[in-house]
């Protein structure tokens, strides 16, 4: 039901940084949760991080804790994920998505279309 925009991909040298936005068509009692995801090719989906639209609390995958911070702004009904030190490992596709439940449930229903992140070596 509800409406995800992801932008802000690009392509950076290892090292750098990027900024992405989850543009949704607005937070409703049906969201309590936005996740990040992420598919590089030939590989499976694997979940980055999930963040609560309730407190803002954001839990992160091993491979980007202390890299990537997620941030919700309740009023744009928007999430962002700053991405910093990438490498070139973190090449993907990155989606966003939304669940009517908590993070730790993962009922995650509505999806966006993705945004290319690809970083350089």
């Amino acid at each position: 039901e509800v409406q995800l925009v992801e932008s802000g991909g690009g392509l950076v040298q290892a090292g750098g940084s990027l900024r992405l936005s989850c543009a949704a068509s607005g937070f409703t009692p049906d969201v309590n949760g936005i996740g990040w995801f992420r598919q590089a090719p030939g590989k499976e989906r694997e979940g980055v991080s999930c963040t609560s639209t309730s407190d803002g609390s954001t839990i992160y995958a091993d491979s980007v804790k202390g890299r990537f911070t997620s941030s919700i702004d309740n009023a744009k009904s928007t999430v962002y994920l700053q991405m910093n030190s990438l490498k070139p490992e973190d090449t993907a596709i990155y989606y966003c998505a939304a669940a009517p439940s908590d993070c730790v449930a993962g009922d995650f229903g509505s999806w966006g279309q993705g945004t290319q992140v690809t970083v350089s070596s």
